[in-house]
């Protein structure tokens, strides 16, 4: 018997499904989109995703909320912190979010996602209806926060390739909607937003 390996090129194929994206948009009376949070730790990236979920839920959207620390824990349980590891880490959410769009989904995405290119990598991936919403908030006012501890134990030398201490954060150069959560409600924050992205 011959051995022979399996392909992408040679033995993947593509298959058209007759439910589309737009049949099940159409069932559900709303545009598939993917509404994906950026900024440093601490800024208020999912606070402002799960207030804004619940503001689309009360409309009556159809919504899933995807967050850092929970997909870590599951989907993404095997990668580190390794700038590679990042990288991957983004791609796997920008193509699990393209899924659940084309089940007709409004997807809110809630990571520090610290890279332009990956950012733009997730756009690439998920089309048109990616929508970036950059939390603003400095980085005094995140340190200033400080929920977990990280920005201290990163003063310290004791987390290598923190974002914003010992790693570079990018700004995003043309997000759909920038939100700063020192000094503002998360309802007002969430106003802002939903105003910004026609909600």
């Amino acid at each position: 018997m011959e051995n022979q390996t399996v392909s992408k090129e040679r033995n993947l194929t593509w298959h058209q499904m007759d439910i589309t994206r737009g049949y099940r948009e159409e069932q559900m009376g709303q545009k598939a989109a993917v509404i994906w949070f950026t900024g440093l730790s601490g800024s208020g990236k999912s606070t402002l995703a799960n207030a804004l979920e619940k503001y689309l839920a009360a409309k009556g959207k159809h919504t899933m909320l995807l967050d850092g620390d929970n997909v870590r824990l599951g989907l993404n349980r095997d990668l580190g912190f390794s700038e590679k590891d990042r990288v991957e880490n983004i791609r796997r959410i920008a193509e699990t979010a393209k899924l659940m769009n084309d089940a007709g989904l409004i997807v809110l995405t809630s990571f520090i996602s610290p890279f332009r290119k990956d950012r733009e990598e997730a756009r690439r991936i998920i089309g048109d209806c990616f929508l970036e919403v950059y939390v603003s908030t400095p980085l005094e006012e995140c340190e200033r926060r400080d929920v977990k501890g990280l920005y201290q134990a990163a003063r310290k030398g004791e987390i290598a390739e923190f974002t914003g201490i010992t790693s570079v954060y990018e700004a995003p150069l043309h997000p759909q909607a920038v939100t700063d959560t020192s000094g503002k409600s998360v309802e007002a924050c969430v106003a802002e937003l939903a105003a910004a992205l026609g909600y």
